[in-house]
């Protein structure tokens, strides 16, 4: 067990790791910030901020001397710079190994018992013609690694869309499209000693790939393949031996659940939970890593809604607060860019018109 006035470690400095970072502070701990980026909006509510490249192995030793016990606060930390900090890092490194390559990732799920959309590795213009005769069209190309929020992926409607497509110089992989009628995040959290709790499930939409809203109650075809779906993460948190929080995302289809992708992380999909929720993803993230009891998991109302703060949006957020039941919260960010996250409002109750 981590005492209180310990300090956390955490990889990354963007807004999961600043929710992480306030949780932490609740707790009695400190947070140490290690990003690349100057900007970082985690470091603005942390105790200590190392800024140097993952590549730089001295400050990562640094780092991981000032810490009791590391964590990340998302999937695209190179895995190969975090062998020095192995034995202080939870969840294991295993957990972003298979999450930053989507083929290992869906394999990784079909081995387990899951049922992803179905995929084949392209490597050249020839490789994805063939996958489209297999597989069919529609269907999306994306890169192996390193997309996120819609980035580096393209759409093909047909066959003869391939030939205006240009293959980035990275791996990718073709999937063919899946038709469903919603989509959901299986959010847990498992403990050092293996426990698992799980949030309740909220449906979420999607705009321009990037997550829109998150809201509870689902639709009933989701309750109906909640089991399913959570049996699955389940086996893939206990199968990494993981610690923290886990989501898992799916497609309710008439067919049951479709395995999209797991994040080893906290997820936007799960920002309700900091009011909705008896204990938050954030919190109980930091519970798990740090050996003590889980929180309750129970959700404090019947509807909630999330809904992202994207962009320009951002300039008049301050708006929404004169509504009695919005819970803002705004990142801290200086540029408020079209399509980047800017910050969230929740509101407990029925949703606004």
């Amino acid at each position: 067990m981590i005492a209180p006035g310990a300090t956390i470690g955490i990889l990354g400095g963007g807004q999961l790791g600043r929710m992480l970072a306030i949780a932490a502070a609740g707790l009695g701990y400190r947070c140490h910030i290690y990003a690349p980026d100057r900007e970082s909006v985690a470091a603005d509510v942390s105790a200590e901020f190392t800024c140097a490249a993952w590549t730089d192995e001295a400050a990562l030793a640094g780092f991981a001397e000032s810490c009791d016990v590391v964590t990340f606060e998302f999937e695209n930390v190179p895995v190969g710079p975090l062998a020095a900090l192995a034995a202080k890092l939870l969840p294991h490194s295993r957990a972003l190994e298979i999450a930053q390559d989507r083929l290992h990732e869906k394999g990784f799920a079909e081995e387990l018992g899951g049922r992803p959309a179905p995929y084949v590795p392209v490597h050249s213009a020839e490789d994805l013609a063939a996958a489209i005769e297999r597989i069919g069209a529609p269907g999306i190309l994306k890169t192996r690694a390193d997309g996120y929020d819609g980035k580096g992926q393209w759409r093909i409607s047909s066959a003869r869309d391939a030939d205006s497509i240009r293959l980035p110089g990275a791996a990718t992989i073709y999937e063919g499209l899946v038709h469903f009628s919603a989509e959901f995040s299986v959010i847990l959290v498992r403990s050092q000693d293996g426990e698992i709790r799980f949030w309740d499930s909220a449906e979420n939409v999607h705009e321009h790939g990037i997550l829109a809203s998150s809201a509870l109650p689902p639709s009933a075809q989701i309750l109906a393949q909640l089991e399913q779906a959570r049996a699955l993460a389940a086996r893939i948190a206990d199968a990494l031996g993981y610690v923290g929080v886990l989501t898992c995302e799916f497609f309710a289809t008439d067919a049951g659940p479709v395995f999209n992708e797991m994040a080893p992380r906290v997820h936007n999909s799960g920002h309700w939970t900091i009011e909705g929720a008896a204990t938050s993803q954030f919190e109980n993230h930091i519970r798990a890593i740090c050996g003590l009891p889980l929180g309750s998991t129970a959700s404090l109302a019947s509807e909630v809604t999330m809904t992202n703060i994207v962009g320009p949006a951002a300039l008049t957020a301050h708006e929404l607060l004169s509504d009695p039941a919005a819970h803002l919260h705004l990142y801290g960010k200086r540029e408020p860019r079209e399509g980047r996250k800017m910050g969230h409002v929740t509101r407990l109750g029925p949703a606004p018109e």
